[in-house]
């Protein structure tokens, strides 16, 4: 198939940006301003290799992140194509082109979510790849009967490893059960520490399911306001004087919804208060993995000195959401009363999945693959906030967060927020209620998931928004 391309696409090898996103940002310019339109076809990834004079398997990650975004399409025994579903580009001034921006119809649905991965990222031949080969092993019969209720022992040992090393922690796969995603660690834990008439102080905003498995368990749910630092801890210790605080369920590393990091002030605080009143810390880590500064804060669960704690993690934001697999590090006789009530509700975990990951970790393919990701999302981040910048500007507050996949922004203006998210429903696009993470009274703020959407599409939605603040 002929390739006209006369594109020249230059590198520059000192830059801290890493060569294959040089190579997409290249050919999303090259689109931007019409060398390529839609339908074009680009070279073979070998043809563009010898051209660039880099390595095929930085063109293929390049290739895979522009695909990934909806730039490009792959057809099987084709090629690779500028996608037909992009919308004309005007080439005008950038004054003009701010003045002609107009959203078309919605393109079926649209949406914001609570931060979910790009599941279009998802190293999903790797893992196919472990699966398969999983069962051509001669003992393959071996992972076919039943194996503990804690989860994988290698598995285990694996995490231990990697929470000693990367999240400060010090702890033994002996502390560990592995469960199908966080909503079931959280079922477990509150029917393992909690029973009926417990106090439990949560966020508000906050995170919903989490509350609903402690009200399961019988308690009583009291809620905490979020300040620009995190928890508001002088009304944790009013709580703790007046009433018997069983556990407080927290998200320090970016809060949900509003991804504010506590502060280590307050960090330190709230460890002091436990152990002097004795309340469990239920810390849920839920997106440790995405962050873009120098380093993720370390969890309060890494703090040699606190005494009782439940840490909660997740692998189904690494690879992807329909993937369930999740973990919580405890103490050694939580984690047995822990697995002794999984036993009743599910035998054990999706042991064959636990090796294929497994594999993968030792393969180096998960770290290779949130490299790359931490990118794309920076990128998309990037992005995100420019659309904020330019459409909302004296509309809205908000703070870049320095990690997570969503924006948490604030209406300027007092407005009625449950009527904003019907009418954006009504016009294609879904964002998340905001009764979906308020305690009592609606909270005046909306959360917004970047990570699974193009640049088209968070344009689309923002400039929606725009006309309805």
């Amino acid at each position: 198939m002929l390739r006209p391309w006369p594109l020249q696409i230059h590198l520059d090898k000192k830059s801290d940006k890493a060569i294959y996103l040089q190579i997409a940002d290249a050919v999303i310019d090259a689109i931007k301003t019409g060398k390529l339109v839609n339908g074009n076809a680009l070279p073979g990834s070998r043809q563009l290799a010898e051209l660039l004079k880099v390595n095929r398997n930085t063109v293929v990650e390049a290739l895979d992140v522009l695909t990934a975004e909806g730039w490009l399409v792959t057809i099987d025994r084709k090629g690779t194509f500028v996608t037909e579903s992009l919308p004309k580009i005007s080439h005008s001034s950038e004054n003009e082109k701010e003045q002609k921006v107009e959203v078309e119809d919605p393109i079926s649905f649209l949406v914001f979510d609570d931060g979910l991965p790009d599941s279009r990222l998802a190293p999903m031949n790797d893992l196919a790849r472990a699966y398969r080969e999983l069962f051509s092993r001669k003992s393959r019969w071996q992972i076919m009967g039943y194996s503990s209720e804690l989860g994988n022992l290698e598995f285990r040992k694996s995490i231990a490893q990697m929470l000693n090393f990367k999240r400060g922690m010090s702890i033994f796969h002996d502390q560990i059960c592995i469960t199908r995603g966080s909503q079931m660690a959280m079922y477990l834990a509150s029917h393992c520490i909690l029973k009926s008439g417990d106090f439990v102080l949560v966020e508000n905003p906050g995170y919903k399911p989490a509350w609903e498995a402690f009200e399961n368990a019988g308690a009583t749910l009291l809620p905490v306001n979020i300040e620009s630092d995190g928890l508001d801890i002088d009304q944790v210790e009013k709580y703790l004087q007046h009433k018997n605080i069983k556990a407080i369920y927290v998200t320090p590393h970016h809060q949900f919804p509003t991804t504010v990091t506590l502060s280590l002030k307050k960090r330190l605080k709230l460890i002091e208060l436990s152990n002097q009143y004795h309340f469990t810390i239920i810390e849920d880590d839920y997106d440790n993995e995405f962050h873009f500064g120098l380093r993720p804060i370390l969890p309060i669960s890494s703090y040699s000195g606190l005494k009782n704690y439940i840490y909660i993690g997740t692998f189904s934001k690494i690879v992807a959401p329909a993937l369930r697999i999740g973990y919580l590090v405890s103490s050694h006789e939580n984690v047995l009363n822990i697995g002794n009530h999984r036993k009743i509700i599910d035998v054990q975990g999706d042991n064959i999945m636990e090796e294929a990951i497994l594999s993968l970790i030792n393969e180096g393919k998960i770290k290779r693959h949130l490299k790359k990701a931490n990118l794309v999302y920076k990128s998309k981040r990037d992005f995100f906030e420019s659309l904020l910048n330019r459409y909302l500007q004296n509309k809205i507050t908000f703070t870049k967060p320095e990690g997570g996949l969503a924006f948490w922004i604030v209406p300027k203006e007092d407005c009625n927020v449950l009527e904003i998210f019907e009418k954006l429903k009504s016009q294609g696009i879904q964002i998340m209620s905001p009764n979906r993470f308020s305690f009592d009274e609606t909270i005046k703020g909306f959360r917004l998931g970047y990570a699974s959407l193009s640049e088209k599409q968070m344009e689309e939605g923002i400039i929606v928004l725009s006309k309805l603040l």
